[in-house]
């Protein structure tokens, strides 16, 4: 069996931070029921239970939002706990949390360390551009306050990564933010396109990102990446080394590069599970861990061909030259024809022009690492 994907929403869509341009509120708006709450403890155990009985090798448990930390440092002990309780095979065990930091202490820095958590910090590049769109309940800036939780981690030596939500504002501010980064030495770094909301159109808000703009804002990323790469000083960032992987032969670990959606399981608060964080809505159910096991929620996954339906890309897309690196992109981003039967990827002018621009560095890089 391949790995298993768990990604769990501990305080489902509550959050004690208000960013203009968060998906997950606008989701929650489109579905029956919007808030499911914490989650119970049962079903905590519930999760776990029913996805160790299954895993062979490695299993991921990713905690999310809204904000996990809600929900409290003691409920985190007790899924480490469930974990150790339940691996009766030896299985490899990964935990992740993505976090806006805003609770984040010491107490929670040592149960980071001790546990061997990787934490994705979200942090929108500057004072001044994180500002613009993460604000507390009550309007109130909030980078000062996440810029000390990351000076913590460092602290207690936690591992961490930089997550930044490209918006329209920060799309102009590739160099600044990178610059940025570099002083205070974070070396892992995830930049995601910001989401416009689900089934509306595109680019009516004032931080909708434009193709044009993702496009100029991946090649000025590459192009300074790429100077500290030839100077052996580069950080991580996951978009550009899952390209120089796939020129390499690899397989990418990001779905959105790999152009097919995987198999997630991704849990509410009530225990319900989806396919797709960017798809929590009532029509894409496929079941809950309290009352359904692994086995039959997979079925449900395959009556609803959820993974079927992202091969459907176009076929000019199929027919591009970039196709074997774009691979059509995340399904979140493509628009459907219906005439058609497929998708076109909304980025697909920024991923040409980003491709046309940086893909002879890029083979640069291939030929280097083969030599």
């Amino acid at each position: 069996m391949p790995t298993i994907s768990v990604l769990i929403k501990p305080a489902s869509g509550m959050c004690n931070m208000q960013c203009d341009y968060c998906f997950y509120c606008d989701e929650m708006k489109k579905r029956s029921q919007d808030s499911y709450g914490f989650m119970s403890e049962q079903t905590l155990k519930n999760v776990i239970r029913k996805t160790m009985i299954h895993a062979e090798g490695l299993i991921s448990y990713v905690y999310q939002g809204g904000e996990p930390t809600l929900r409290g440092l003691a409920f985190f002990e007790k899924a480490v706990e469930y974990q150790r309780h339940y691996n009766k095979h030896g299985i490899r065990v990964n935990n992740a949390l993505q976090t806006n930091g805003y609770l984040l202490d010491d107490a929670w820095c040592k149960f980071f360390k001790e546990n061997q958590f990787l934490i994705g910090l979200s942090i929108d590049g500057t004072k001044q551009l994180h500002d613009m769109y993460r604000h507390d309940k009550n309007g109130n800036p909030t980078f000062d306050r996440i810029k000390s939780a990351a000076d913590l981690m460092d602290q207690y030596g936690v591992d961490y990564n930089i997550l930044t939500v490209v918006t329209q504002n920060a799309a102009y501010h590739a160099t600044e933010i990178y610059n940025y980064y570099k002083r205070q030495g974070w070396k892992y770094q995830q930049y995601i396109a910001c989401l416009d909301p689900l089934g509306e159109i595109r680019g009516k808000s004032s931080f909708a990102l434009k193709p044009e703009q993702y496009g100029r804002f991946l090649v000025e990323l590459f192009n300074l990446w790429y100077e500290d790469w030839k100077n052996g000083e580069h950080p991580y960032i996951r978009q550009f080394e899952n390209y120089i992987g796939i020129l390499l032969g690899y397989q990418p670990e990001s779905c959105e590069q790999r152009g097919i959606c995987g198999i997630q399981n991704v849990v509410e608060a009530d225990g319900s599970v989806y396919p797709c964080d960017f798809y929590m809505l009532d029509e894409y159910r496929l079941g809950n861990f309290n009352s359904d096991r692994l086995v039959e929620i997979d079925e449900k996954r395959k009556s609803i061909a959820f993974v079927e339906q992202s091969q459907k890309s176009a076929k000019d897309c199929i027919e591009c030259k970039f196709h074997t690196l774009c691979r059509g992109g995340c399904r979140r981003n493509r628009e459907f024809d219906v005439a058609k039967g497929e998708y076109a990827n909304y980025y697909c002018e920024s991923y040409r022009f980003f491709f046309e621009q940086c893909l002879e560095k890029m083979i640069h890089i291939v030929e280097t690492i083969k030599r």
